[in-house]
């Protein structure tokens, strides 16, 4: 199964919702433009000398041939004149909008994406098929300047520092990349930075002994700083390609946890100045609005350097991941939609816009 079938597939609940809403607000509209039913006339056919009609094989198909347009070649299915319209009007614009804020993807990007789309096109009638086309190709346009994969360079090693809230998917994110990027012939070590979760640290081991990577741990309880020090050391004896440094998942608001990771960011670049080269922050999409809060706190605290988006398939409202994109325009390097490893994939805006809005692809 390709990576967007089981994208919009599993990201059902999203496209569903914005289905529905399309749905609903192209009826709406009709049922409220239906003109009154008119009473026609009787027709009286005054008597005419009979006409007698041409042999079939003379008769000519004076009927022009419907050419379909684009999107009745992308979609296909029904007639053109049995598809349901609606002109686009202030009414209809407002609905969308409202649609989009319910999908969170924010009140600001909402109106942007509307507006985008409604220029040139008041007073057009559209089908729900021709605004989802019209959505999925803003979407895109917001998306398609972040979706960067994560740079690798020729510093060795390279120090992948991964952060995020609790519950948000790091330790799976850093088993599915570093087996991702082993089976690509790269060197890679784990820190199982976690040392206060020794459910993490498991969790690290088995990904490390699926993908043969090897995992660094420390005692439950240990300094985070002294392991990711412990761990760069490692890593530069080995030769490896890449340090990916796990990290408690720890809330925005909680200043002792955010302390601790300043602290390990400082204490690694005693080994390297540069590290950490880039800094992943986890995403649980199903956190909604909330995630543009943390982007915010951590891009302060820990100078984030792209974003993965995780837990897709559990949420109606992916529109957050637009709202990041067009609030921060920080990489997205990556998005999940399960456990397995292959449920990780780089970031593709044309397969997710698509995905998002319920279009084929």
């Amino acid at each position: 199964m390709s990576f967007f079938k089981k994208l919009k597939d599993r990201m059902l609940r999203s496209s569903s919702k914005i289905d529905e809403g399309l749905d609903a607000i192209i009826g709406d509209g009709v049922a409220q433009d239906a003109p009154p039913q008119e009473t026609q006339a009787p027709v009286v056919v005054q008597d005419a000398a009979p006409v007698s009609a041409p042999p079939p094989e003379a008769v000519e198909d004076t009927q022009p041939v419907e050419k379909k347009g684009i999107i009745g070649r992308l979609f296909g299915g029904a007639d053109d004149a049995d598809v349901v319209r609606r002109a686009l009007d202030d009414a209809m614009l407002e609905q969308l909008e409202e649609l989009l804020i319910s999908a969170d993807m924010g009140v600001d990007t909402a109106l942007r994406v509307t507006a985008n789309m409604a220029e040139g096109r008041l007073g057009k009638k559209l089908s729900v098929n021709e605004i989802k086309q019209l959505l999925a190709d803003e979407v895109t346009r917001i998306m398609e300047p972040v979706a960067r994969p994560m740079p690798l360079y020729a510093k060795k090693p390279q120090v992948v520092l991964v952060v995020g809230v609790n519950g948000s998917g790091k330790t799976t994110t850093i088993g599915k990349l570093a087996s991702q990027f082993r089976a690509a012939g790269k060197n890679v070590v784990i820190a199982a930075g976690d040392t206060f979760r020794a459910a993490a640290v498991e969790q690290l081991q088995v990904w490390g002994e699926r993908a043969g990577v090897p995992v660094l741990t420390a005692p439950e309880g240990s300094d985070p700083a002294s392991l990711a020090f412990d761990a760069m050391t490692q890593a530069q004896a080995d030769g490896a390609d890449l340090l990916m440094i796990d990290t408690a998942g720890r809330l925005q608001n909680r200043a002792d946890l955010m302390e601790e990771l300043t602290k390990i960011v400082r204490v690694i670049r005693k080994k390297d100045p540069d590290a950490p080269h880039n800094t992943l922050l986890v995403l649980d999409a199903t956190t909604g609005q909330n995630a543009l809060q943390q982007v915010k706190v951590f891009q302060e605290l820990a100078d984030v350097s792209g974003l993965v988006m995780t837990k897709l398939d559990g949420t109606a409202k992916g529109g957050v991941l637009v709202a990041l994109a067009d609030k921060f325009g920080l990489p997205i390097h990556a998005i999940g939609v399960g456990e397995q490893i292959d449920d990780l994939a780089p970031f593709d805006p044309e397969e997710f816009a698509a995905a998002l809005v319920g279009l084929e692809n």
